[in-house]
């Protein structure tokens, strides 16, 4: 085939993609829905054998590497990445990589630097990530910070979703600029209902891991129903804890109180948002915090701790409330603020939509994209 007389392809890598969605990968797909004059080509995990090898979706052509199973798929993706990366090369004049997360995937980028088959192609990495400092320095015997710091050192520009991730990124040896854009939502769709049901209902929607408190939430529901026995906390996610989450629940006789809704298709958790009251995510680390933000959107007051990237758009007592964190006495003592304060619970959910709709609306988080990639 012959090149392009352009640069237009950009090569992004991600070890999940569509329809295995979480923030990044939904990220992704908003932004390059929004830039039409590149070519998108991503690399990611097959993962499972369902999935085609080969789909387009929206502006992107995916190609999904490796055998279908997960383990396996990303324990070969650098290797089948550089395979698949240099054929690209040949075939298309390539703008830029774009790297999304340190993880198995996006080492293909800085490995083609280090081995010098990279052809000068500039490489952005975007952090997305949620997890601690801690846990990036010390998880799995401290290969994930070498991990960070190998991409990091091979990066042309950073891009973080979050001044914390900003600051990660520094502590982590990278010396370059960081440019902070955030995830954004999609306002057209969470947008504010009138809330007409009997009951107080506090929502999260969370993956059931421990970096996102859900056991602190718990515990702060059983303080909340003895002041409001009517109260309901809908848990929408799924994850590793949920058996101990479940059982925690049992043990403090909340069972009806407190239900798992399950993991739920993205285009539902709008629908879900609209039907409660309070949003509430008791965090131990947030790398920016997109849940919060969609339910901001949506016209619901939030409780949160200030960890992470969560500072970056939630001001206390302005655009939300601030808890302690690991205190769930004083999460619940926000969420009875809310209920009983009417003239606040309308003065934040106000101020909170006005601050995503500014900020964070999806058209004005990808035209800084676009602005950033046509840069490099």
């Amino acid at each position: 085939m012959a090149k392009k007389q352009s640069a237009k392809a950009v090569i992004i890598f991600s070890t999940a993609y569509l329809p295995l969605a979480s923030g990044a990968e939904l990220a992704i797909q908003e932004v390059t829905d929004r830039i039409g004059d590149l070519d998108f080509f991503l690399f990611t995990c097959r993962m499972d054998r369902r999935y085609p090898a080969r789909e387009r979706i929206g502006n992107v052509e995916v190609r999904r590497l490796g055998l279908g199973v997960p383990f396996v798929d990303k324990l070969l993706a650098p290797m089948l990445g550089m395979h698949a990366a240099r054929q690209i090369m040949r075939e298309h004049e390539v703008r830029m990589f774009w790297g999304v997360m340190v993880s198995y995937m996006t080492l293909v980028p800085p490995l083609l630097k280090r081995l010098r088959l990279d052809k000068g192609i500039p490489f952005l990495l975007t952090l997305q990530e949620g997890d601690s400092e801690e846990y990036l320095r010390h998880a799995r015997a401290g290969l994930i910070g070498f991990s960070w710091r190998f991409a990091l050192r091979h990066a042309t520009r950073v891009h973080a979703i979050s001044m914390y991730l900003m600051h990660l990124a520094k502590y982590f040896g990278y010396l370059g600029p960081v440019v902070v854009i955030p995830n954004g939502v999609a306002t057209d769709v969470f947008m504010p209902h009138e809330r007409t049901g009997p009951s107080y209902v506090v929502i999260t929607t969370s993956r059931l891991v421990k970096k996102n408190g859900i056991d602190v939430l718990i515990h702060a529901i059983a303080e909340v129903e003895k002041r409001y026995p009517d109260v309901i906390c809908r848990i929408v996610g799924d994850g590793v804890l949920r058996r101990d989450l479940e059982a925690l629940v049992h043990s403090l006789g909340l069972s009806g109180k407190v239900l798992f809704r399950g993991a739920l298709p993205f285009s539902l958790i709008h629908k879900e948002l609209a039907t409660a009251d309070v949003f509430v995510r008791p965090s131990r680390s947030e790398g920016l915090g997109t849940s919060f933000l969609e339910a901001m959107a949506a016209g619901l007051p939030v409780v949160a701790t200030k960890v992470g990237g969560i500072e970056d758009f939630l001001s206390d007592g302005i655009t939300g409330l601030f808890a302690n964190t690991e205190d769930p006495h004083d999460v619940a003592e926000k969420i009875m603020m809310l209920f009983a304060d009417h003239a606040l619970y309308a003065s934040l959910a106000a101020a909170a939509r006005t601050r995503v709709v500014e900020s964070y609306s999806w058209d004005h988080v990808a035209s800084q994209m676009e602005a950033l990639m046509k840069e490099l």
